[in-house]
């Protein structure tokens, strides 16, 4: 197997774990947490705020092991650089979204 295919396998390995963890936030009875070792804020509407936070880590995930689809090209390829700067604005992309969108509608005020 060659390094390239292998670097892929774990790079999609995270974003599957990734997709997981909003599969599980989607179907949760308990409020989902999306920041670590923060205590969730209180919602209005537990049910949409899980399905909405699923939504957007599932999303994160498939980008994610988009993103890396250039690791299975040769490591002197230009699209590598793509993809670390696609995961860092996609990252800062999702963060805000969970603010702006998210928190901001599901949040009790």
């Amino acid at each position: 197997m060659s390094e390239n295919l292998l670097n892929f396998i774990i790079w999609a390995i995270s974003g599957c774990l990734i997709i997981a963890i909003g599969i599980s936030s989607f179907f949760s009875k308990k409020q989902a947490g999306f920041w670590t070792n923060v205590n969730p804020p209180p919602v209005k509407d537990i049910k949409g705020y899980n399905h909405a936070t699923g939504k957007l880590l599932v999303l994160f995930g498939v980008l994610l092991i988009v993103l890396g689809l250039p690791i299975l090209f040769d490591k002197s390829s230009v699209f590598i650089f793509l993809s670390i700067i696609g995961v860092l604005i996609l990252t800062i992309a999702m963060m805000a979204v969970y603010i702006f969108y998210v928190d901001d509608k599901y949040r009790e005020k």
